[in-house]
């Protein structure tokens, strides 16, 4: 069956007390305060074509002749719930297609991967409680450009900063064990695309290529170097706000969606389907419908809460932090944790609140011509670690510089 159909769009400027008054003021209601400043109605013809099937054809035919039946109307009915039906899916595929090119991207990129079973590390056993090893990664924002930073002075950071690690904790070994690896990602791992105006200008690589490409790259390199010097790695991923998708009309996508939570989540499938490593395993906090902005990590008696940190105000409110930490404590997050640790402002610093340590983590971003003009600050690239004892917490903490010293 073929027809037209006609797409009505209406433009209205409203004036009225709020958003409420506004809605009811636009929908022609005359007893609520406000008025209409310019009203425009433009009306859009396409052609369209349905594919009906013979009976539900001359169920039309019988509608449009007003000898409708029951049965007629009920078989018409039927077809335009399915008619319905399939423009719901289109249209939910539509604002699906980023999230569904990623995975093939993924797919493409995993596809080449040597899978082979890394060999598990001999580590010499020394009396004493075993240590853990944290590794903290924030705001790669991967893909990002400044004056000197790009995806390929990520990798190469990343790459300085495993090397420290290993260093670091050979170190640590000879004078207790120090078994496990935990991987604490605490999001603006990628750039994202649509974050603030003139982004395009300010990437060397869309989405595709940071979440498909190389971001797995700089991610498998990593782990599959650590898993050879250490017996288990845990990881735990939360989401930053430059992983959002959409632009100015991100909130109509699922709040699930953030492309910080995609990336871990191809490198478990990976390690879990792909590789089949026990050894390696993740917690990324999911669900449809919510964010999920924030994770609980354990080491024996010791608890973190991680977060990104676009929660909190900026750098040196020590009020604010107070309130939101101790709200966080007092029950708004139900799950028990003694100190936290965020990303998102580019610099390093702690603050005591309370009984609990507040730890902001570094960028391997370096040269930032925007923290200068704005914020009168310019931080050196570096990560965090930290050693953790199962009884005592945080034994010793170090702050590793990746511009090459």
């Amino acid at each position: 069956m073929s027809g037209q159909t006609y797409s009505v769009i209406r433009k209205q400027i409203v004036k009225a007390k709020n958003m409420a008054h506004a809605r009811m003021v636009a929908e022609g209601y005359n007893d609520y305060p406000g008025q209409v400043l310019h009203d425009d109605c433009k009306i859009i013809e396409s052609d369209i074509e349905e594919i009906w099937d013979e009976e539900e054809q001359e169920a039309e035919i019988v509608l449009n002749s007003n000898e409708a039946k029951a049965e007629d109307q009920s078989i018409f009915l039927r077809s335009e719930n399915r008619r319905l039906a399939k423009s719901v899916e289109k249209n939910k595929n539509i604002k699906d297609e980023a999230v569904y090119a990623i995975y093939e991207a993924a797919y493409s990129a995993f596809s080449s991967v040597d899978t082979a079973p890394i060999k598990s590390p001999i580590i010499k056993h020394l009396p004493g409680a075993p240590e853990t090893a944290v590794a903290v990664f924030a705001d790669w924002q991967l893909g990002k450009i400044t004056p000197d930073y790009s995806s390929e002075v990520l990798a190469e950071r990343i790459e300085i900063y495993t090397q420290k690690l290993l260093e670091i904790t050979e170190i640590q070994r000879k004078h207790h064990p120090v078994k496990n690896l935990h991987v604490w990602l605490l999001g603006d791992i990628v750039e994202g695309e649509e974050i603030f105006p003139g982004q395009s200008h300010l990437i060397d690589s869309g989405l595709y290529r940071q979440v498909g490409i190389n971001g797995p790259a700089i991610l498998m390199k990593f782990f599959d170097t650590v898993l050879q010097h250490f017996e288990h790695i845990h990881v735990t991923g939360v989401i930053g706000n430059h992983g959002a998708v959409g632009g100015r009309g991100r909130k109509q996508h699922d709040p699930e969606t953030n492309m910080d939570r995609l990336l871990y989540k191809s490198m478990e499938i990976f390690y879990k389907e792909g590789r089949k490593e026990p050894r390696i395993t993740f917690n990324i906090p999911d669900g449809r419908g919510e964010r999920h902005w924030y994770a609980i990590d354990t080491i024996g008696s010791y608890n973190s809460l991680l977060i990104h940190g676009d929660q909190m105000p900026a750098p040196g409110q020590y009020h604010g932090y107070y309130k939101r930490a101790m709200g966080w404590k007092d029950g708004a997050i139900p799950e028990d944790f003694e100190d936290i640790f965020m990303g998102h402002y580019h610099q390093q610093f702690k603050m005591t609140i309370g009984s609990s340590i507040l730890r902001v983590s570094g960028s391997p971003e370096s040269y930032n011509t925007y923290a200068q003009e704005y914020f009168s600050s310019m931080s050196r690239p570096c990560q965090h670690l930290m050693f953790v004892h199962p009884e005592n917490g945080v034994t010793c903490e170090y702050s590793i510089w990746l511009d090459g010293v």
